[in-house]
């Protein structure tokens, strides 16, 4: 006599499989981290994560574009920083010049340091450059190229700068000469309109440094905020995560006893039934 069927260790055996594979998912999430490990775990919290991560990847390096965009007008800055200076000094130089005082030969001495930061400004100007990139020739001007930043994760998200065209600012001062009174004189009123011109560019530049560190904070914020809501979907929970295995691996090993016991239970059937 034979007992086809047992009802009984097939369901036990079907919750052992269920722990086992209970049991499989937290020891891979536990062991990446993540609860969403291939799309079979969440076929829409994965296309959802997916889409986060691609902004999130593009707004770390728009901060990180934005950095050099600051680093690139602070390098500008301090260019026109020298030039100032040096446009200063030669306005100190013609005044000096234009004084009755002084005599020719005076002025001729006056005309060669004149002459030298004359030299100085130009090539600063022109040749001033971050990572190959001249800024202050005109190269970065409207309606030119202008400055593009890319300041966020979408092909619209950019910036374009209008940088200050300094060669040309201090172009008037090529031809100018402290030898004589007359040509300091000169010298002062051209000087001035050069100061004032290198001193707009240098707002100008002062206000996009301004924009770009208030564009930073803003992108920095919104990749905290995404990161933190793709962890949410996509990463595992750590303690509940544990508290699944744990308990799947209890209850995985009390199937295993009831099973045993399931398997006697024919046996002990059959017995009975032959004593009978």
């Amino acid at each position: 006599m034979y007992i086809r069927t047992n009802v009984m260790a097939l369901n036990i055996l079907n919750n052992l499989y269920a722990h086992n594979n209970q049991i499989s998912k937290s020891m891979e999430r536990l062991s990446t981290g993540y609860r969403i490990n291939r799309a079979a775990d969440d076929a829409a919290g994965l296309a959802i994560s997916e889409n986060m991560r691609y902004q999130i990847n593009g707004l770390n390096q728009a901060s990180r574009n934005i950095q050099d965009g600051i680093s690139l007008i602070q390098t500008a800055e301090g260019a026109m920083q020298e030039i100032h200076a040096m446009i200063q000094r030669m306005g100190v130089l013609a005044n000096q010049s234009a004084n009755g005082t002084y005599s020719d030969a005076d002025r001729v001495k006056l005309q060669l340091e004149f002459a030298q930061l004359k030299e100085e400004i130009n090539h600063i100007a022109g040749k001033t450059n971050f990572n190959g990139i001249k800024l202050l020739n005109g190269d970065l001007t409207l309606p030119g190229q202008g400055l593009i930043i890319q300041a966020g994760s979408g092909a619209d998200d950019h910036i374009i700068f209008d940088m200050p065209n300094i060669l040309d600012a201090v172009a008037g001062i090529a031809g100018l000469d402290i030898s004589t009174a007359v040509g300091a004189g000169a010298a002062m009123g051209a000087l001035e309109g050069a100061v004032d011109d290198v001193s707009t560019g240098r707002a100008k530049l002062g206000a996009y440094q301004n924009r770009l560190e208030h564009r930073y904070n803003s992108v920095v914020n919104m990749s905290i905020n995404l990161s933190s809501a793709e962890s949410r979907i996509r990463d595992a929970d750590m303690a509940e995560e544990m508290m699944l295995l744990v308990k799947s691996q209890m209850l995985a090993q009390v199937s295993v006893a009831m099973l045993a016991q399931a398997n006697m239970m024919p046996r002990n059937i059959l017995k009975l039934l032959e004593a009978l």
